[in-house]
């Protein structure tokens, strides 16, 4: 991870990108406005902006994918803090808050203590510190507990980062002295914002050459490289909702494509940046009903690849994983039915995977749930059956079953004869109601009938049949 501003220069904020600095860096907003999405967190009026903006921000844990914010927000509280130093005219004036920052992948408690050290040595002098944590959750409980001290009397002000949940992975002692705080994925149209953005105020045509004054990517003599909509589109919906990403993927593309003296930016360039094909796919179009219909017919004909394929299609374009675990539950029921009943049960434990888990980590739960109900026995007898069913209530109307099979719950219902005579099939040797079901007049009616995939389903219904028969 770059240590950007560990030890800020006199003349440049904490936050401020150095000179030659990625994309995404140059990108780092300077106010709380600059920053795109997290407006539930940042939006005017929200707590935490109100804290920020008073110069009164407190501890705690940020959590959320990459690329969403989390090492922004903590540079701007000590930003915010830089710039009221520097108001009335006391230029030069130390900031009341200084900003560390370690990873605790690769730090351990001695880093810790000296950042410690020197935030209580600032203390003294009446200069509060910001100790910025990322990835939280590597710390063990023992290197957690170390914090608790120096977090509880002011000797810092901890922000931890962290892409996992903080409620399983961090200490409850330390989650009680920090507010935590959910970040969440970036919009496909807030990246194309940035994106916009970044052309205009670092990728602009003429720049200064890179590590040049302003940081600039630059443009060999000045030349002029264009950005289309079908590319910027492209890097927002495969950056996976990760502004690092998107910026920095931005930037090698528009390098490669002058390094070709292209004038502008293919969409080539951008798969190559990002190391992905482009898929076109349209969430709102024909390709969103054409591949999932390819999904269900390949599934439905038991072609576990082709099922795969077509899945892999559909998330790589960015489809709605909750759409498409939508009907994987449908497919179960409908395609596959009593000939695997578990098969709608692994739909709805994808179903949930998706809710709870979430994407990227829910298309594990998807490929499971596409290979079982591809080569799981398919039988629509049971929809069928329904089909039937319904076309002839719709066609004859609907007969009052017989007087035996209606509800006796209520007073009074068995003077009316309600319930009276109905055998319950618990309470015979055969364990089968050997009575008639259906309304006077369609005892003959028949409805579902099982097929080859529901072959033990047929052998238990014309055992029961002939035993009604007798």
């Amino acid at each position: 991870m770059d240590q950007l501003f560990d030890t800020p220069e006199p003349d440049r904020a904490p936050g401020a990108a150095a000179p030659g600095a990625p994309l995404a860096a140059r990108m780092r907003p300077e106010t709380l406005d600059d920053v795109v999405g997290q407006q539930h967190l940042l939006g005017e009026g929200t707590a935490l902006r109100t804290a920020i903006e008073q110069g009164a921000p407190h501890s705690m844990i940020l959590f959320g994918p990459p690329g969403t914010g989390k090492t922004t927000i903590a540079r701007l509280v000590a930003r915010q803090g830089w710039g009221s130093a520097t108001e009335g005219g006391r230029e030069g004036a130390k900031p009341p808050y200084a900003f560390e920052e370690l990873s605790a992948v690769q730090a351990g408690r001695a880093e810790v203590r000296e950042v410690m050290k020197r935030a209580a040595e600032r203390r003294r002098s009446g200069q509060g510190t910001v100790f910025f944590l990322d990835e939280i959750h590597r710390f063990n409980k023992a290197q957690q507990d170390a914090l608790l001290p120096a977090v509880e009397d002011g000797t810092v002000l901890l922000i931890g980062a962290t892409t996992e949940n903080p409620y399983f992975e961090v200490n409850s002692a330390l989650i009680s002295r920090t507010r935590v705080y959910e970040l969440r994925a970036l919009e496909e149209a807030d990246l194309v914002a940035l994106l916009r953005r970044a052309l205009d105020e670092e990728l602009a045509p003429g720049g200064p050459p890179a590590g040049g004054p302003g940081g600039g990517t630059g443009h060999p003599g000045g030349g002029e490289v264009a950005v289309g909509d079908a590319v910027l589109a492209f890097l927002a919906a495969r950056a996976g909702g990760d502004a690092r990403t998107a910026l920095n993927a931005l930037e090698l593309a528009c390098e490669t494509a002058m390094r070709g003296d292209a004038r502008e930016v293919s969409m080539a360039d951008a798969e190559d940046a990002l190391q992905r094909k482009a898929v076109l796919y349209d969430r709102a179009g024909d390709k969103h009903y054409d591949y999932i219909s390819a999904w269900i017919k390949s599934t439905r004909g038991s072609d576990p690849d082709a099922s795969l394929y077509y899945l892999a299609v559909m998330i790589e374009g960015g489809e709605d994983a909750r759409f498409i675990v939508r009907r994987m539950v449908i497919l179960a029921s409908e395609d596959i039915g009593n000939a695997d009943p578990q098969a709608l049960q692994v739909a709805i434990g994808a179903a949930h995977a998706v809710e709870h888990v979430g994407m990227p980590e829910a298309h594990y739960a998807l490929a499971q749930a596409a290979v079982y109900l591809a080569l799981a026995p398919k039988s629509d007898a049971s929809g069928r059956a329904l089909h039937a069913a319904r076309a002839y209530v719709r066609e004859h109307g609907a007969l009052d079953p017989p007087t035996q099979m209606r509800s006796a719950a209520y007073p009074a219902a068995k003077a009316l004869g309600r319930g009276v005579g109905y055998e319950n099939p618990h309470r015979s040797d055969r364990r089968v109601n050997e009575q008639e079901h259906l309304p006077p007049g369609l005892e003959d009616l028949r409805f579902y009938a099982p097929d080859d995939a529901e072959a033990e389903l047929r052998d238990r219904l014309e055992r029961i049949r002939r035993a009604r028969a007798r």
